[in-house]
């Protein structure tokens, strides 16, 4: 019952900054550590001085990321539903959501995890890697890390957002950063001590999946070490598929699942038409976007840190410690985002050179030029974001799908096309930054909408909760 006590405290009554840097700073460290081991295989990859075999990583990226989408789905959602079922009391929701959200993303894993292995070629094909000795490699990581890793994965993800949403960010974190560490560390033993020269690629899938096994095993010891403190249950049962509940976990989760998605269907595009510039080019881009990486996750890690805060004060009526949460939440985010532009723009050449070292390849300066590109956006993307998970954690699923799909789909995939025509490969890329920001001033706008509405009255506000619409929707 203490555990219990100290979770109410934090959500409640701790200084609202006390609480973001408590939920939110072990959640940005585990998201540094995760990119850092993304950036690991990169690295790794690089030292072969093959472009083929980054080229290979670079386009698996979205088909291994779409297990995020996943996750988002039913972590996101089931996170939202539970953390303003905390804020209201209500215990059983709290159960029915936990276990719905956990055979949910095993299911749909399975079922994508059997499309990886089916038609393996056409996906990598349409990811942009047609070329033959890109293809061979892209094939062999896929089906390691996404065919027979992806469950791991998945559900370990799963597991760190909703052990998260009971206030836990410091043992969720641990679990994501332990599966970064253990990645990093295997990655040049598969790679260049265990395995033949030329089988680089399978090593660092070997290394992602055990990683993420060790990870799942790590959060389900945490579940059995806290079951008696913790209002999580996973027992599948007829009252988690309740309709209301299965309304709300979509409703939250579907706009961070189609966010995802859409990322990886804007990256698969954009990888497309970076092919018709050379491998080099390709490989370059590659690289660019997992450094720009860094920025991004460091907002993912703070929006998803806070998002239980926001919900359980939402559920409860306390709109000023809501909108407090929101607000300082903004503010560190869009700081940490200008930190990263500084850093990106002024060392670019140096940080791209970490992973390429490719002699007489153009992708280390067209690596460089990318990265000063992208990181152009990463400001206006960290407000976005927050407000996008404020709608998540508020249950407001219209407005967060607006955004998502604005963010990532409907203006930058058009613009790339148009871009390229006007500048060819670098425009390709600039479609991404213009697009942040205009997705950020709709996120503006959205939000002062909210709040000017709303204008805290608690009749209507808890209206909206007891019937679970959107006012955007009506879903």
């Amino acid at each position: 019952m203490k555990a219990k006590t100290v979770d109410r405290e934090l959500f409640e009554s701790s200084p609202v900054i006390n609480a973001i840097f408590r939920l939110a700073i072990p959640t940005v460290v585990g998201q540094i550590i995760l990119v850092i081991y993304n950036m690991a295989d990169t690295f790794f990859i690089g030292q072969t001085g093959s472009d083929a075999k980054i080229t290979a990583a670079t386009v698996c990226m979205p088909a291994f990321m779409f297990l995020s989408a996943i996750s988002n789905l039913f972590g996101v959602g089931g996170s939202s539903v539970i953390s303003r079922a905390m804020g209201s009391r209500n215990h059983t929701r709290v159960r029915q959501a936990s276990a719905f959200a956990c055979w949910g993303c095993f299911a749909l894993t399975l079922v994508y995890a059997l499309f990886t292995l089916l038609f393996s070629d056409l996906f990598i094909n349409l990811l942009g890697g047609k070329a033959p000795e890109a293809h061979q490699f892209a094939k062999s990581y896929l089906l390691i890390t996404v065919t027979i890793g992806g469950v791991f994965t998945a559900m370990s993800t799963l597991l760190a957002h909703l052990i998260r949403s009971e206030g836990r960010a410091l043992q969720a974190s641990i679990g994501i950063m332990l599966g970064g560490i253990l990645n990093i560390a295997l990655d040049p033993l598969f790679m260049f001590v265990l395995l033949k020269p030329g089988q680089e690629i399978i090593g660092a899938a070997v290394a992602t999946t055990l990683s993420n096994v060790v990870s799942l095993i790590y959060f389900i010891l945490v579940l059995r070490s806290n079951h008696s403190k913790s209002g999580l249950r996973f027992a599948p049962s007829r009252d988690m598929l309740e309709r209301s509940v299965v309304r709300d976990v979509f409703n939250a989760g579907l706009p961070a699942c189609l966010m995802t998605l859409m990322e990886n269907i804007s990256y698969a595009v954009l990888d497309n038409l970076m092919a018709a510039y050379g491998m080099a080019c390709q490989a370059g881009l590659g690289v660019a976007k997992k450094i720009n990486m860094l920025a991004h996750c460091i907002v993912r890690g703070m929006a998803q840190g806070v998002l239980p805060l926001i919900g359980y004060n939402y559920s409860s009526r306390n709109f000023k410690r809501m909108k407090q949460a929101v607000l300082y939440s903004g503010i560190l985010s869009v700081s940490m985002a200008l930190l990263c532009l500084v850093i990106n723009v002024i060392f670019s050449t140096q940080l791209v050179s970490i992973f390429i070292r490719s002699e007489g390849s153009t992708a280390l300066a067209d690596g460089a030029l990318f990265l000063r590109i992208l990181c152009l956006g990463g400001p206006f993307s960290a407000w976005a974001y927050t407000v996008i998970s404020f709608f998540q954690a508020t249950g407001k699923g219209g407005r967060s799908f607006l955004l998502a799909i604005l963010r990532k789909g409907v203006l930058d995939i058009p613009m790339m096309f148009i871009l390229n025509h006007a500048l060819q490969a670098s425009g390709i890329v600039m479609a991404t930054p213009i697009t942040d920001v205009i997705c950020s001033v709709v996120a503006m706008v959205l939000f002062i909408s909210f709040l000017r509405t709303h204008s805290y009255k608690t009749e209507a506000v808890m209206a909206e909760i007891d019937s679970g619409r959107d006012v955007v929707t009506g879903a």
